[in-house]
């Protein structure tokens, strides 16, 4: 979906695949065919912008094979879907029975890391649309934080450098300018906007920002308007937004409160989660911990590493962190200016769930992606954008 923002510029919206996680190629376009046309259709548009994630066996398969490249182009464009931006987050095994702590391998100081977030952008250069020139990459924040030492360290900025000089060439060669951007997560090294300055600074390339996830942010117990106040200060490109909502309980010491936070606790994802005191940010690193006994001081609210639809807040006694992500988006692309123009819905957690709230099949699958597609362009609607055809 595209925008036409006030200054003139283009701000596109999509929604990621992760949500319909495949490790080949053959799966990708299955997920084309299976989700990604079906939501389009629901939404009445010509045209539907995805975020596509593609796994390491994926993504060398497209980069070893010009010919497999163009097949999944003609494919999209068959199927009225463009791609501006790939989530390069999860290298593989996202679909797994349980991912937790993977997800994080390998970590930038890894020589994987660099050459399949190279291959990525290799291929978006090919994906784009025929009026498009610039792509973006979300990527891990570095490393998990116990995973990072000082050689370490030096390996993921070399790394990062180098891939700057990569994505230079790139342009040189395809005319495609593809920006990558680190994407802060509670756990891992660069855990909020402000972890981000430092190395991101140090690298100080305009290919090399950050991907904001607004889950993550209200996670943080970030305000937005300071935190991206603080990057435009920096000079720090704001790369993409993902718009997420966390899992928001504002009353934790309450038992009814913990046995509906309870229902959230599964195995498959880490469910990061946060409480802000006067002595700083608390945390555990997921949700069943923090729900042991003492584990996490509750006189304050908690926030937990869940991504809830953006339409449908849990019920009572929780809720979500949709006003965050409303003040980010209003940060974003409210102003005179945009400070991204790639915004992607990033709900990757429908089949976790509690049972009684995931969709039952595919069509429900699709009505709940495109019910969260909705709100998100009526909100940059409200922001005085203009939906394109």
């Amino acid at each position: 979906m595209r925008f036409r923002h006030p200054d003139g510029s283009t701000v596109h919206l999509a929604y990621c695949t992760n949500v319909h996680p495949a490790e080949t190629l053959d799966g990708v376009l299955a997920q084309l065919r299976d989700h990604c046309e079906p939501v389009r259709r629901r939404l009445g548009r010509d045209r539907l912008g995805i975020g596509l994630w593609l796994a390491k066996d994926a993504a060398h398969a497209l980069v070893t094979d010009p010919s497999a490249l163009r097949g999944l182009r003609t494919e999209l464009d068959r199927r009225g879907l463009e791609v501006v931006t790939l989530n390069g987050f999860p290298y593989e095994g996202f679909g797994a029975e349980e991912v937790k702590y993977r997800v994080y391998r390998p970590d930038w100081a890894d020589p994987e890391r660099l050459d399949h977030t190279t291959a990525l952008a290799r291929v978006l250069a090919g994906l784009l649309p025929d009026d498009v020139t610039e792509g973006t990459v979300s990527t891990l924040p570095l490393a998990w934080r116990t995973a990072y030492e000082e050689g370490r360290a030096e390996k993921a900025h070399t790394a990062l450098v180098t891939l700057a000089e990569r994505l230079d060439a790139l342009d040189e060669l395809t005319g495609r300018s593809i920006r990558v951007g680190l994407e802060p997560e509670p756990g891992c090294v660069v855990e909020t906007t402000e972890d981000a300055l430092a190395p991101l600074t140090a690298i100080a390339h305009p290919r090399i920002g950050i991907c904001v996830d607004t889950c993550h942010l209200a996670t943080s117990f970030e305000d937005p308007h300071t935190a991206l106040d603080a990057l435009t200060a920096a000079r720090v490109p704001v790369v993409k937004s993902q718009l997420s909502a966390a899992l928001h309980a504002e009353h934790p010491h309450l038992p009814e409160v913990r046995a509906a936070l309870a229902a959230f606790d599964e195995p498959r994802f880490l469910h990061q989660t946060r409480t802000s005191t006067a002595a700083g940010l608390r945390g555990t690193d997921d949700l069943g911990e923090a729900l042991h006994a003492d584990a996490l001081p509750d006189a304050g609210p908690w926030r937990s590493h869940f991504h809830v639809p953006l339409h449908a807040a849990p019920a009572a006694p929780l809720t979500s962190t949709l006003p965050v992500l409303k003040a980010a988006l209003t940060r974003l692309v409210g102003g005179p200016h945009p400070l991204t123009r790639h915004l992607e819905v990033e709900t990757y957690t429908w089949q976790a769930l509690p049972p009684e709230l995931r969709p039952r099949g595919r069509a429900q699958l699709a009505d709940g992606i495109a019910a969260e597609l909705t709100l998100a362009r009526d909100l940059l609607t409200d922001l005085g954008l203009k939906e394109l055809p």
